[in-house]
């Protein structure tokens, strides 16, 4: 076996890319065992710590459902073993990890049960200081912890964190804003919706869908006067109530609805004449065909299902003057009107060769 001495010899005598290499390799094998060992370690303590998790969650989780099935017979009232629950609860709730535990089991067990079981839950969301947590995350700099926080808080039904809300309904990010305006719908169902009467920002088409479908699942279904609303500045509060008219069939607001066919706004306008159409707003009727030539062609096409479902006899005129429109879709809608008011001439129509008709057309709308 060569001794130390020589083989330090042996290696000064070696050219310099070998030394090199030689050094190289030894650092890369040290590093390996180093990191080999310290994966075995990481690892180790991993597994440990996640048998300590699951072990801390089914334990909460046990404890949280023991909780709600060990109701005292007077609902209004906590059983002993209830009271001892909340106290066992209290240290694991000062550690984020199984706080956050807590939380997913009680949002699972508020998704499974409803009336007083759900009333239950939120009682020891209070009792338990977690909604605390929650408020705390309104102070937070970051925009997505101030969301978690006001989801939580709706989840919970926490009223008494309204006032400290409202002002989020303003937040510069749409995720915020959004979460914001649920909160308001969710706890004060329609009077929620005030923030529409000064907000400046824009509601995202997923945020207004979201607040429709939150409103849908409230009781009360006695909806607010939205004609404030329609007249506001804010193009997004308007397209927004022109949603609500159709969807709560808000037929008084009709006059404003007329109104809102001049504005400056193309889709307001449209999506005005569509709202009309649902609510068989027969005075914008003549007020468009009068103005007909002045429509983009959105607005004559939303215009011409709106004549469909309010077609009269004396709308024949108008109609046969656009039978041959240059645009299909409208061209369509005129000959199926045509055909409902007034067979005889749809069919002279039909068998009448012009450079303007359009044989396909005819004979799709002749079968219908």
């Amino acid at each position: 076996m060569m001794e130390p001495q020589n083989i330090l010899t042996t290696y000064n005598n070696l050219p310099y890319f070998i030394q090199i290499a030689w050094v190289t390799s030894a650092l890369i094998l040290i590093a390996i065992v180093f990191l080999t060992i310290y994966l075995k370690i990481w690892r180790a303590s991993n597994r440990k710590k996640e048998t300590q998790n699951q072990k801390g969650k089914t334990e909460l989780e046990s404890l949280l459902v023991e909780y709600l099935y060990t109701q005292h017979d007077n609902p209004n009232y906590l059983s002993e073993r209830q009271w001892e629950i909340i106290g066992e609860l209290i240290d694991p709730i000062k550690v984020s990890w199984k706080r956050r535990i807590i939380i997913k089991t009680l949002y699972n067990l508020l998704d499974e049960v409803s009336g007083e079981m759900s009333d239950i839950i939120k009682k020891l969301y209070f009792r338990t200081g977690l909604y605390k947590y929650a408020v705390a995350k309104l102070q937070a700099k970051k925009w997505h912890v101030i969301g978690k926080g006001i989801e939580e808080l709706t989840r919970f039904k926490v009223i008494e964190a309204s006032e400290r809300i409202k002002p989020f309904t303003a937040h510069p990010r749409d995720e915020v804003r959004k979460e914001a305006h649920i909160y308001m719908v969710s706890l004060f169902s329609f009077e929620g919706l005030s923030f529409l009467d000064n907000i400046k920002e824009p509601i995202s088409e997923w945020a207004q869908i979201e607040i429709l479908e939150t409103l849908h699942h409230i009781e009360d279904q006695n909806i607010c006067d939205i004609k404030p609303w329609l007249k506001s500045e804010n193009r997004y509060v308007v397209l927004f109530a022109l949603k609500l008219a159709k969807v709560y069939n808000q037929y008084e607001v009709n006059e404003t609805l007329v109104e809102l066919l001049s504005h400056e706004d193309k889709e307001i306008r449209i999506q005005t004449i569509e709202v009309l159409t649902q609510l068989y707003g027969i005075e914008a009727k003549e007020l468009l065909k009068a103005n007909f030539n002045a429509l983009s062609l959105e607005e004559q096409i939303s215009f011409f299902e709106l004549l469909e479902k309010l077609v009269m006899p004396n709308d024949e005129p108008f109609v046969e003057k656009h039978l041959f429109h240059k645009n299909f879709e409208i061209q369509l809608l005129a000959l199926k009107i045509l055909k409902s008011i007034n067979l005889d001439k749809f069919l002279n129509i039909k068998e009448e060769t012009t450079t303007n008709s359009n044989p396909d057309i005819l004979a799709f709308v002749n079968n219908l």
